[in-house]
């Protein structure tokens, strides 16, 4: 049951620092070869798997599903280099206060139940969801935040067994905000992994 105004009103904000910014597509490599002409990039790709994803999870059921995964820094975060990398932190710094550098992510549905090509097959390609760090509070914590403002956890997973991230939706008859909202936890020392290709490609 959906959570009613009156009792939301008494609920303190917890969403934090937006994080990420991501866009659905049906073609990865269309959609970050647009980006990078806007000068967004380099680009990581990564495909998520049941394999090198646990936990994954579609609306409260164990589901497996792939997806191609894609993710940018933002320039405001720094001047990326040739490899990519920033001279600042990816992601929150709970212990600094500062606020979080943002990410771009592009996802590609490629098969299993998932909220992605749902989206796709109702609006087409586009925004999807924009990530919070909900100020780093456990995990747990975060999902029941959601739930008790009338939010439903749509979808979820772990990857690399470190990554953990849900998304949620609004749970009622009417959808307020048109939108999802996604929180992801990452461990203090999280680096990505090598990607399975960059574009553009990096240069030798």
């Amino acid at each position: 049951m959906a959570t009613t105004a009156s009792t939301t009103s008494s609920l303190k904000p917890f969403l934090g620092n937006p994080i990420e910014i991501c866009v659905v597509t049906k073609d990865y490599k269309r959609t970050i070869a647009g980006l990078t002409a806007l000068g967004i990039g380099p680009w990581r790709v990564y495909t998520f798997t049941p394999t090198n994803t646990t936990n994954q999870t579609y609306y409260g059921q164990s589901s497996a599903f792939t997806m191609k995964v894609c993710f940018a820094e933002f320039a405001a975060a720094g001047n990326p280099n040739q490899d990519g990398h920033t001279s600042t932190t990816t992601h929150s710094d709970s212990s600094s206060g500062a606020a979080s550098p943002m990410v771009y992510e592009v996802i590609q549905p490629i098969s299993g139940a998932n909220i992605f090509q749902e989206f796709l097959d109702a609006h087409g390609e586009g925004i999807h969801h924009i990530a919070y760090n909900c100020n780093d509070i456990p995990f747990a914590e975060r999902i029941r935040e959601f739930e008790a403002r009338g939010w439903r956890f749509a979808q979820g997973g772990s990857w690399m067994g470190r990554n953990h991230f849900a998304f949620f939706v609004e749970d009622g008859p009417v959808d307020r905000t048109g939108t999802c909202f996604e929180t992801i936890s990452f461990p203090a020392d999280w680096e990505y992994a090598e990607p399975e290709e960059w574009f553009p490609s990096r240069t030798a």
